[in-house]
């Protein structure tokens, strides 16, 4: 399930011998952070329930790798606070309450919006194609019924979009934001259907892009992230 994990790659993991070439390090670290945001989309989708406790090998075979990868990936989390290591237990998903779920969407409404108005003008017209093509793969993954996809190609869209800024500690602070939310009512969307509908609108969004329309692009954002608090994130029956 985990996206891009090759059988190279695991076999890099599982591999014995001397130590590893810079080449068969950089597989290892690619095999880590894959795991990690397979792990991460997975939390904020709601597919890794919150206050259940997970075991590595079980979520190893769960995603189709070794043990050794999804323990270094949920330290990771553990530092992000997404989860919470339990001694000789495995990692229990933190869970988050609606006020905290309110103020995660108030920050990223006072700062996601006006960046995207003003990245607008900024994007070149060249990188259109290949931002299409990430809002498409948001599509795809909705289609597909595919959260944990959809997920990870929403975060790459967004925060692809928000490089454009040249504001590193911007960036990191609205994926941050992101990871912390917690969209549990994504299920029920798949469900009905209406997954799909929402994904349309980063293609919406690449359209106001495209015509340089910025003001317009701040509103459909805004619209989004209220999308994600009132109709996705803990409504398990939207």
């Amino acid at each position: 399930m985990v996206q891009g994990i090759s059988a190279a790659h695991r076999a890099v993991d599982g591999s014995t011998g001397p130590l590893p070439s810079v080449r068969r390090l950089k597989q290892r670290e690619n095999l880590r952070d894959s795991v990690a945001n397979a792990l991460r989309a997975a939390v904020i989708s709601g597919e890794l329930e919150p206050g259940q406790v997970y075991s590595a090998p079980m979520l190893g075979a769960r995603f189709g790798v070794s043990a050794t990868p999804v323990r270094e990936a949920m330290l990771d989390l553990v530092r992000e606070g997404l989860v919470i290591s339990l001694r000789n237990k495995g990692f229990r998903v933190t869970e988050v309450s609606d006020a905290d779920l309110d103020d995660l969407a108030s920050l990223r409404q006072l700062v996601e919006p006006p960046t995207i108005r003003v990245v607008v003008p900024a994007i070149p017209a060249a990188d259109f194609p290949r931002l299409r093509a990430l809002a498409e793969d948001i599509v795809v993954a909705a289609e597909a019924g595919d959260l944990i996809a959809y997920i990870e190609a929403d975060r790459v869209f967004h925060v692809t979009l928000l490089t454009y800024s040249g504001n590193q500690r911007l960036v990191d602070l609205v994926s941050d934001l992101r990871s912390q939310t917690r969209l549990l009512g994504l299920t029920p969307l798949v469900e009905s259907g209406r997954l799909g509908q929402s994904a349309a609108e980063h293609h919406e969004l690449m359209d106001l892009v495209e015509a340089r329309d910025g003001d317009g692009a701040e509103q459909l954002m805004r619209r989004h992230i209220g999308h994600v608090r009132g109709l996705w994130a803990g409504s398990q029956s939207s």
